[in-house]
């Protein structure tokens, strides 16, 4: 059986590679740099060209890019908590008459985003000045996963 071409060059399969990292942040909102983390995880799958997903895999966390420089870290907080400030009455938040009391979380995730997807190229992470890759936490003090999928060839 002939191999499938593209553009008279043969086609390869793509390779895979998944794995999970686990956060507990202390605080109730927290950023980590996680950049070293993915760049192992890329280096381990041996993608050279390819992409690599980042996933916060709960409903009140984050994975983003931005510069890791503490006085934007500062600002996030700051904006976060005006936008959608931490109040576990249920009277400003109706999320918040189910029992619940992280309804402000909720929307801090929704404006940071739940995931992120970076190029690989020569084998590592293909970023533009200062980018670095952060878990961004909203309601923590209990383990959180974040899911790394890495694909190329």
């Amino acid at each position: 059986m002939a191999k499938a071409r593209s553009e008279g060059r043969p086609v390869r399969p793509v390779k895979s590679h998944t794995e999970y990292l686990t956060f507990q942040v202390p605080e109730r909102m927290g950023f980590l740099n996680i950049t070293r983390q993915i760049a192992e995880i890329v280096e381990k799958s041996g993608v050279q060209e390819g992409l690599v997903l980042c996933n916060a895999m709960h409903i009140t966390a984050s994975v983003f890019i931005n510069d890791d420089e503490s006085g934007l870290h500062a600002d996030y907080r700051k904006w976060l908590e005006q936008l959608a400030p931490f109040d576990p009455s249920p009277s400003r938040y109706a999320h918040n008459r189910t029992g619940e009391d992280n309804a402000d979380a909720h929307l801090k995730r929704q404006i940071m985003g739940r995931e992120v997807v970076v190029a690989i190229t020569r084998g590592r992470l293909d970023f533009g000045p200062w980018e670095q890759i952060f878990y961004g936490e909203f309601d923590g003090r209990r383990p959180k996963k974040v899911l790394v999928k890495v694909l190329g060839e």
